[in-house]
């Protein structure tokens, strides 16, 4: 105990509290690889919370759950796909008015379910490997959602680095045109890359509701789809990094609550927006000039695509 907190209590809330950051971001980082700027990742996660809380308690079942707020993301991601991809429309409007769109309609949708509980989501049974001291509490004590979203980071970069679709993706999110005259469905690419992020974005919004926050609350994301993006700038795009940064904003989250709870002498309110005030500065240094990650942005990020041009 180090000032009234535990240690191993603390990493294992961080890993906890990254979840839902680490599932959003790096489904907008395969969007954004593939030359798609998506703002809408705020209302695509609290569309996947309250589908995934309305599905687990109607059926019962957390994994039904989960599979219903991948359906809400992948739906409201789909809206955007139609908008920028087929009607061309401008990505940074269609992006926030897509998470307004969700707050609204997520309010609207979760209002005769507020105070209800849903299934619980267990911890994967490890056996004795739970039982070792700190290090049993820290890693062998999570449900199958935190080891998931490890195994996505490490997916994604796989499927990016050594493999055919990820030369493909990355591409496209290079030169549309290029892709284009090579024989390459550029829109093909970018829907299904814009469909795996909102579903992605729809798994984190649903461990809020389902695990994270065990209830249904209006603006229960509180901006964690925001985050999510900075976190995507703050990795230049890479999944390892995006995972390190998730961790950090996990961290930072979980440890103004420990401080919080220990009788810190620090007003609440600094303690609470200490995580975004970070989250700001890092997302002001990575973009300066001489930020590496303002070198590293895929080259048609943000750009529609037209097979005339």
């Amino acid at each position: 105990m180090f000032g009234g907190i535990d240690p191993a209590l603390l990493i294992a809330s961080l890993m906890v509290a990254s979840v839902p950051i680490i599932l959003a971001a790096i489904g907008e980082l395969v969007v954004e690889r593939a030359g798609v700027l998506n703002l809408g990742v705020e209302g695509m996660m609290i569309m996947g919370a309250v589908c995934g809380f309305i599905v687990s308690v109607q059926s019962g079942s957390a994994v039904l759950g989960f599979v219903g707020g991948a359906l809400g993301g992948a739906a409201m991601a789909l809206i955007f796909g139609l908008l920028t991809q087929f009607m061309l429309a401008n990505q940074v409007a269609s992006g926030l008015a897509l998470t307004l769109f969700g707050l609204g309609l997520s309010s609207l949708m979760g209002q005769s379910f507020v105070g209800i509980r849903p299934p619980s989501t267990g911890a994967v049974p490890l056996g004795p490997l739970a039982d070792i001291p700190f290090f049993g509490r820290v890693l062998f004590s999570h449900d199958w959602v935190v080891y998931a979203s490890i195994a996505s980071v490490a997916a994604t970069w796989w499927v990016l680095k050594a493999t055919r679709t990820g030369l493909i993706l990355r591409a496209v999110g290079e030169s549309h045109d290029a892709a284009h005259a090579l024989g390459y469905k550029v829109r093909r690419i970018r829907m299904l890359a814009i469909l795996f992020g909102g579903a992605m974005a729809g798994l984190g919004g649903a461990y809020i509701s389902m695990v994270r926050v065990p209830q249904w609350t209006d603006g229960i994301t509180s901006g964690a789809g925001w985050i999510a993006l900075a976190i995507v700038v703050f990795a230049a795009w890479r999944p390892w990094r995006a995972l390190i940064g998730a961790y950090l904003f996990g961290g930072i989250s979980v440890l103004q609550l420990n401080l919080q709870a220990a009788g810190a002498r620090i007003p609440v309110e600094y303690l609470s927006m200490s995580p975004y005030v970070i989250t700001i500065l890092v997302l002001v240094i990575m973009s300066s000039g001489k930020g590496k990650a303002a070198l590293s942005a895929p080259a048609n990020l943000g750009q529609n695509f037209h097979a005339s041009r």
